[in-house]
């Protein structure tokens, strides 16, 4: 195959050109190693170095031209601003379009760095120091003879169909979906809650903007939304803060669903941290919300916030709340934070731990049940790690090498009290955890957890009731090099096991893109096959979320994105995935709470398919980053025809089973209230009691 045409080979082949990472996932395959010694001297320089960060990204059935200038960013410049005599169609002419000096990489190309760390998916041409003086001209074709230099230019090309490969279809722009955070002051922040705010059976969506204006999308059940913030009246609010997390829950027990929106300042801020409030809203059940904050008491916590979790650690049927908090008290600018910032410990924050009162107010009991931890705060995740049925929690901390680490306390329901158990189990990791995904990937009866992080995300695998928890990251398939933010166990393709996503994005304003990870899980062992399915997205990855956003059975995903500070070589913003791929059999199931919390936050849902066990618990919030997915249990089931049994263990421990239940279906499961004792029974206790009484007065007289 003469390769002499870049245009005609694309049109023809639909070629994808993917880029290997120095550092970090290994070689795949090599084509086009080496260069031509013979050829004309090509002159870079001492130092030269040429980071492609995309090439022939998003060729789809909408884009049939490919113009190679618009689509292909080269450092400085980009091979449209090149001069026009030089041709850059051809792999022959391709070298003379390279002949402008660009900024070298530094040394951050082979030592490493977290704050600038190299795209997987993205080509670097290296000419390392001055003994790289003289190149060569051309790029050979595949006939010519090739000879090795002291670098290596490594395309890897799939001739593939893009149509046939691609599971997730972006679907983000013909949704309605408009939207980026944009970051204030430093690089936190962007969250996505996934919520039914109208009870009308379809998920809806609220993304937190920064210092842009946040997002309430209402799905109009035909895979599109629309944004109702301003007329739900939360608009006229949340412009005065800059938001972060969000998590959502029916706080006061009326059926609809209530949100709570963390932030870190107010828009127009001048003061030091801790310099703003929380904010909370009570749905009126009619789109719209009423601005509930002073009233559940939140207007007396000043504090620099970032996640919120939900869950219910006294069973009373109350949502409580965990609210994570980065600092405790900084006075620079949050654009000059660097690791010697983080050494010192006393910048870090406690939590709050909020008690909700029967649905009138927030009571922080942070001390009251036995918490003292500070750290530089991502928020946390109520679980049930060791299955006693409460609920325990895990809390996330960035930095903690250098401040304080994650830490994990078991609930001694039904006492008021937790335990810190982290160093015991092996939990007190010191990583910069961004996230926690929660889910049993072996279907062992235990729940695992997937911690994001800079550089190595972590896999801790729980072994057991009082057994330490193992980090079988490598072993598992998953270390791989990169920043990592929300993550989210999934069965996407129904298969009977959890598949897991990876929203990643270097630092703002950093800027250096990667993509995400999509982890699909084979025998308990999990291969990154992004690429494939159409999820290596290079924008700046925070929060995401899972959810089914047409009722048609799978699981979607939406990545929310930040806004670049610099100049970034492509966009950035937030992203909708829809499920394109699915053909095995599902099973749905919701949770109605009767004694318990109305939507089961917390609460684990096991199904025996054969012989397959599953089990997921209903996210309160926490488990990506600053970020909350959909409260409907899902399951993929495969060839299975009918679903043998289904355990709901409630949080408290109360267990409810049904048998023999049909697939492809949503399954709204309704808790069997506790047994009320007749009144007769009151009765005669009573009399009892009195009897005895007049009886000990008489012996005493």
């Amino acid at each position: 195959m003469e390769m002499n045409n870049w245009k005609d080979l694309i049109k023809r082949y639909k070629i994808v050109i993917v880029f290997i990472e120095i550092i970090g996932n290994g070689l795949l395959q090599s084509i086009l190693k080496g260069l031509n010694m013979h050829s004309p001297e090509w002159k870079f320089g001492k130092r030269l170095s040429i980071q492609i960060t995309i090439i022939l990204k998003g060729l789809n059935n909408n884009s049939p031209e490919w113009k190679f200038g618009e689509r292909m960013m080269i450092g400085i410049p980009t091979l449209k601003g090149l001069k026009k005599e030089r041709d850059c169609s051809t792999l022959s002419g391709l070298g003379r379009c390279f002949s402008v000096p660009t900024p070298a990489f530094h040394t951050e190309l082979f030592t490493f760095n977290p704050f600038r760390i190299l795209d997987t998916k993205a080509l670097i041409i290296s000419f390392w120091k001055a003994k790289f003086t003289n190149f060569p001209e051309a790029i050979p074709s595949l006939k010519e003879d090739r000879k090795m230099l002291n670098f290596t230019l490594i395309f890897i090309i799939f001739t593939l169909s893009i149509q046939a490969q691609t599971k997730f279809t972006n679907t983000t722009e013909g949704a309605g979906i408009d939207h980026q955070f944009a970051v204030k002051d430093g690089f936190l922040g962007g969250g996505v809650c996934v919520v039914d705010i109208n009870n009308d059976g379809y998920q809806d969506l609220y993304l937190t903007g920064g210092k842009k204006a946040d997002r309430l999308y209402v799905n109009q059940k035909d895979g599109t939304f629309k944004d109702i913030l301003a007329s739900a009246g939360i608009a006229k609010i949340t412009k005065e803060f800059v938001t972060q997390g969000v998590a959502s829950a029916d706080v006061n027990r009326d059926g609809f669903v209530d949100l709570f929106i963390t932030t870190n300042t107010t828009m127009d801020s001048t003061q030091v941290i801790p310099r703003a409030i929380n904010l909370f809203f009570l749905n009126n059940g009619d789109n719209t919300f009423r601005d509930a904050t002073t009233e559940f008491g939140l207007d007396q916590m000043n504090s620099f916030s970032t996640g919120v979790s939900f869950g219910d650690f006294n069973a009373d049927g109350y949502p409580d709340a965990y609210v994570g908090n980065y600092f405790h008290d900084y006075t620079g600018p949050l654009d000059e934070i660097n690791d010697q910032t983080m050494v010192n410990a006393n910048n870090t924050a406690k939590g709050y731990l909020l008690l909700n009162q029967k649905g009138k107010r927030f009571k922080n009991v942070y001390a009251d049940y036995g918490m003292h931890h500070k750290g530089f705060g991502f928020g946390g995740v109520f679980t049930d790690f060791d299955n006693d049925g409460d609920q325990d929690l895990f809390v996330l901390h960035d930095f903690g090498y250098k401040a304080k680490p994650n830490y994990l306390l078991e609930n001694q329901y039904p006492k008021k009290i937790f335990k810190y158990v982290e160093k015991e189990l092996d939990m007190d990791l010191r990583i910069n955890a961004m996230a926690s995904a929660v889910g049993d990937y072996d279907n062992n009866g235990w729940f695992d957890y997937f911690v994001t992080n800079i550089r190595f995300n972590y896999f801790m695998v729980n072994q057991g009731k009082g057994k330490p928890f193992v980090n079988k990251s490598k072993a598992l398939g998953t270390q791989l090099f990169k920043i990592g933010w929300g993550a989210n166990f999934a069965d996407f393709d129904h298969d009977g096991d959890l598949d897991l996503f990876v929203a990643n994005g270097d630092l703002n304003p950093n800027c250096t893109p990667m993509d995400n990870f999509y982890y699909e899980n084979t025998n308990n062992h999990f291969e990154q096959i992004a690429y494939k399915v159409g999820l290596n997205d290079y924008g700046l990855g925070r929060g995401s979320v899972v959810f089914d956003l047409e009722n048609d059975g799978d699981l979607d995903l939406l990545v929310v994105n930040q806004e670049p500070v610099l100049t970034y070589p492509i966009p950035s913003r937030t992203l909708l995935y829809r499920n394109d791929s699915i053909s095995g059999n599902w099973l749905k199931v919701k949770l109605k709470g009767i004694n318990a919390e109305l939507n089961g936050l917390g609460s684990r849902v096991k199904v025996i398919s054969g012989n397959n066990r599953m089990m997921r618990e209903i996210d309160g919030g926490g488990s990506s980053h600053l970020s909350q997915n959909a409260t409907i249990a899902h399951f993929g089931v495969g060839d299975a025809t009918t679903i043998d049994s289904i355990i709901i263990t409630w949080v408290g421990g109360k267990e409810q089973i049904l048998t023999n239940q049909a697939i492809n279906q949503l399954l709204t499961i309704e808790e069997i209230p506790d047994e009320e004792k007749p009144m007769f029974w009151y009765v005669l206790g009573g009399l009892f009691l009195i009897g005895l009484l007049l009886l000990f007065q008489k012996k005493k007289k």
